[in-house]
């Protein structure tokens, strides 16, 4: 059994309105030392073992449902659960 840790964050050249909501929101509150946010999504998923590679199956996901990969980057972690 693997456990994936999903990020997915807008691109850099992709504004960020939320992000800069946050941003205003933090200096409102006198964090003026924060100079930028980006929103983004964190996704954890459990996954069977199966014949098909795992990173394989991950990028799939990521690119068909998970991230518009047309505004988002992603990137992710793999760590294989023992069972106890």
């Amino acid at each position: 059994m693997f456990k994936v840790k999903v990020y997915i964050t807008l691109r850099e050249s992709v504004l960020d309105p939320q992000g800069n909501a946050v941003k205003g929101s933090l200096h409102s509150l006198n964090y003026k030392q924060v100079e930028d946010v980006r929103i983004g999504k964190y996704l954890e998923l459990t996954i069977d073992k199966s014949e098909r590679n795992i990173d394989e199956l991950v990028k799939e996901m990521c690119e068909k449902l998970l991230a518009n990969t047309v505004i988002e980057d992603y990137r992710y972690e793999v760590e294989e659960v023992v069972a106890q």
